[in-house]
């Protein structure tokens, strides 16, 4: 890391708030609203080194957009079914929400499902490499999964829209916080194999599997909000698995189907704003099962009916509290890449114009992924990397630009004050895949951990990340988890239906 900046978004606000006594504090508001941003048929599908298209449509893509004002501060967490999202469409909407709404940008948190059944906002991005050489911009533009410019400006449109009518529709609402369990859809998927490497996705019942490499995070997070009726107007539900179930042609994945059971339950009204928690090594694959992993269609609905139905369990336990403190830190970090080695270029350009058609298509991959990270490194030789926090009462939303290992948001989730840390990986921007420093050392390996144009940061980038994002929960101020009311002193008699002896005639 070489510097950083770092904004403060209204923090003489907080300090300001934190000397107003609770009884005189107004209900804290919250506003919900959606919009839908489902791409066209034949239009690019995201997730893969190569062009891919969507030739059907599954269920819709949204943007989803939970609002918290206190009185003194808003802040914003909008959930996009997307893949990633790119830095500058979130600057973008940051500097439009403001414009509009009068919000900083810094109080506002973007962040993608990473669904890879969504639409095409990554990988390369228009113009990314015009200043390259013919060959790279050919092996960019067109042979790469790339981004659509008018679908760009359409998410961009309906996220700003969404975000301006929450605000709009602002109402004094109670809120709970609170944790479920949810351990049988999610597994890590990178192994310590018999030959010292590590292996992603080494293929069910591999006799060489030696164990896990990684752990999970089965915890299910959940801010649920209710309008004074008692109604569930809205949930932020946070979980770490990747949405790679795409049960078959334009879908928000499993997503979809975790809305379907929240809203069965709650109502059909409900706003159901998705996180991604820190997955980068975890999918619904089971690795180790005996029997035979589910197919797509099945795993969407097995995964997002199981996340869906431990959220709706959250909800129905969690107390509520009318009045609760708003605030958000963000710090923007300037991470080095890790640059190709000048041989390594040079083997990947003569592979390139050169094929042999008996190489494995991989290896072409890993050669033209090569020579893209060479021309990006010349353009940018550093990353921004975001990283953020946004307090609503006794839960902290914690985001980075990665895709996340998960021992990284367990890492954060401990060092945190809070009574409900919710990591948020591939939040406000996109650096790939940042494993641990393990995973990138002897004995580790996986395909997370290949020099790509997508994935190059430092290996010290996931720990300064991790610090950096606990340092911010530590400069907010925790509140405690709302509680009922006592019940009344004994009156001194029970029930009167009850306090009488049996009767056996």
């Amino acid at each position: 890391m070489n510097r950083f900046t770092k904004s403060m978004c209204g923090c003489w606000l907080v300090a300001f708030l934190g000397l107003i006594p609770g009884s005189l504090r107004a209900d804290t508001r919250a506003g919900f609203a959606e919009r839908d941003i489902t791409p066209d048929i034949g239009m690019e599908q995201p997730g893969g080194y190569h062009k891919s298209f969507h030739q059907k449509l599954h269920d819709p893509c949204k943007v989803r957009v939970a609002l918290f004002d206190d009185g003194p501060q808003r802040v914003v967490i909008v959930g996009v079914d997307t893949l990633v999202l790119p830095r500058q469409f979130v600057l973008n909407c940051r500097k439009r929400i403001e414009e509009k709404c009068g919000i900083p940008g810094q109080c506002v948190m973007i962040a993608a499902s990473h669904s890879h059944s969504s639409g095409p906002m990554g990988m390369v991005q228009p113009g990314e490499f015009d200043h390259a050489s013919p060959l790279v911009q050919k092996l960019a533009y067109q042979e790469s999964s790339a981004a659509n410019p008018v679908y760009l400006q359409k998410v961009e449109n309906a996220l700003v829209e969404a975000v301006a009518a929450a605000n709009e529709s602002r109402i004094d609402v109670e809120c709970g916080f609170g944790y479920g369990i949810e351990d049988q859809v999610a597994f890590n998927r990178r192994f310590r194999m018999r030959n010292g490497e590590s292996h992603t996705h080494p293929g069910a019942g591999n006799p060489d599997i030696v164990g896990v490499a990684g752990p999970t995070d089965p915890q299910v997070g959940v801010v649920g909000v209710w309008n004074k009726q008692g109604k569930l107007a809205g949930c932020v539900v946070n979980f770490a698995c990747h949405a790679t179930t795409s049960p078959g042609g334009i879908s928000a994945n499993y997503i979809y189907y975790l809305e379907r059971v929240v809203r069965g339950a709650m109502g059909q009204d409900a706003i159901v704003v998705f996180t991604a928690g820190a997955c980068g090594d975890l999918t619904q694959v089971d690795n180790m099962t005996p029997y035979e992993n589910r197919g797509p269609e099945a795993f969407a609905e097995f995964v997002g009916g199981r996340v869906g139905a431990e959220a709706v369990k959250v909800l129905l336990t969690m107390d509520r509290g009318s009045k609760f403190t708003v605030a958000s830190r963000s710090k923007t970090l300037r991470i080095d890449r890790r640059k190709p080695n000048p041989e390594r270029v040079k083997a990947a350009l003569q592979m390139i114009e050169h094929p042999d058609p008996k190489t494995d298509p991989s290896e072409l991959t890993w050669a033209k992924e090569t020579l893209l990270l060479d021309a990006k490194i010349a353009k940018e030789p550093t990353a921004d990397v975001e990283v953020q926090a946004i307090q609503i009462g006794a839960a902290v939303f914690v985001a980075n630009p990665a895709e996340y290992f998960c021992q990284y948001g367990l890492d954060i989730k401990k060092g945190s004050p809070f009574p409900v840390t919710c990591p948020v990986e591939l939040a406000n921007g996109c650096v790939g895949y940042v494993p641990t420093e393990d995973a990138l050392g002897k004995g580790g390996g996986g395909y997370e951990t290949r020099l790509t144009s997508y994935s190059n940061l430092i290996p010290t980038a996931g720990t300064t990340i991790a610090n950096e994002c606990i340092a911010l929960t530590r400069e907010l101020k925790p509140e405690p988890l709302p509680t009922r009311p006592p019940h009344a002193p004994f009156s001194g008699k029970g029930w009167n239906y009850g306090n009488v002896p049996p009767q056996v005639e």
